[in-house]
């Protein structure tokens, strides 16, 4: 039995997807197993990672485990997974642990791996670059005027397909990867420039960036987000403004197939770009 946490997150349903697909059983957690849209194959137990109480029974039977990272919040799972004895955790975490200044998110996501280290458990990481998947927070401007706004146009990152870092957990999970880190990037270094262009092709609209001032945009991206990282985001982007992002091909490399471009990734999400605003 394999638990699957962070279920239906953009990583954890490509996991469960996987996981059942390749014949495992799989076990998720979620607070309210009623309101969850999840394959019927999947056994759904009451639980959540901040209620340490609800844990010793989704561990019950487990002998791997897919960690979604709650910031804070790790020791009570890690407890009860020690008490269980269980055998490997697989731990979603980020690239920027690996970056020379790691930053508020990079030092977030340290925590944990060190938290998941000291509990004595075999883990592997999972460190992926930004999610393509973070695009999607375009799509209204893409749908209402086609007109993206943002700061550092010409910062370059390697996004990567969230099935592509679920399909190298899997991995990790089904031949017990332990003690391995692996940092994932999609196969493209990519401005943010680039990236619109290639969703406009995709769905056949002619779409543009347009540049605003960091302060102008940091004030936006306050609506839906913390000082911190906000501000880790604009000083990475503007690290990277008119630089090449390095490509690495660890997603090849664990799962034997390429990953996914930016392009293909637009045209599976191509509805979503072009939906009409409410």
């Amino acid at each position: 039995m394999i638990l699957v946490t962070g279920a239906t997150g953009n990583v954890g349903a490509n996991i469960v997807r996987q996981l059942l697909d390749a014949g495992e059983r799989v076990r998720v957690i979620t607070r309210n197993p009623r309101t969850r849209a999840l394959p019927d194959e999947v056994e759904v137990l009451p639980g959540d990672l901040t209620r340490p109480e609800t844990l010793p029974a989704a561990l019950d039977g487990v002998d791997r485990a897919f960690l979604f990272p709650v910031f804070g919040t790790l020791d009570g799972f890690l407890d009860a997974a020690r008490q269980a004895g269980l055998p490997h955790v697989v731990l979603l975490s980020s690239s920027a642990v690996a970056y020379p200044t790691p930053g508020w998110i990079g030092e977030q996501h340290l925590e944990l791996e060190r938290a998941v280290a000291a509990s004595g458990l075999p883990w592997t990481y999972v460190r992926p670059d930004a999610f393509m998947t973070n695009d999607l927070a375009w799509a209204h401007q893409i749908a209402d005027g086609g007109i993206v706004r943002g700061a550092y146009g010409q910062a370059a990152t390697a996004p990567v397909d969230p099935r592509d870092i679920a399909a190298v957990a899997v991995r990790a999970l089904l031949e017990r990867h332990a003690g391995k880190a692996y940092v994932l990037t999609g196969p493209q270094s990519l401005t943010q420039i680039d990236r619109v262009r290639i969703i406009g092709e995709t769905i056949g609209r002619p779409l543009r960036f347009e540049e605003q001032p960091r302060e102008q945009f940091r004030e936006r991206l306050l609506q839906g987000a913390p000082p911190p990282a906000v501000d880790f985001l604009l000083d990475m982007l503007a690290s990277m403004d008119g630089m090449t992002a390095e490509v690495l091909p660890t997603v090849e490399e664990v799962t034997g197939r390429p990953a996914f471009t930016y392009a293909q990734w637009a045209a599976h999400h191509a509805a979503k770009f072009n939906s009409t605003p409410a």
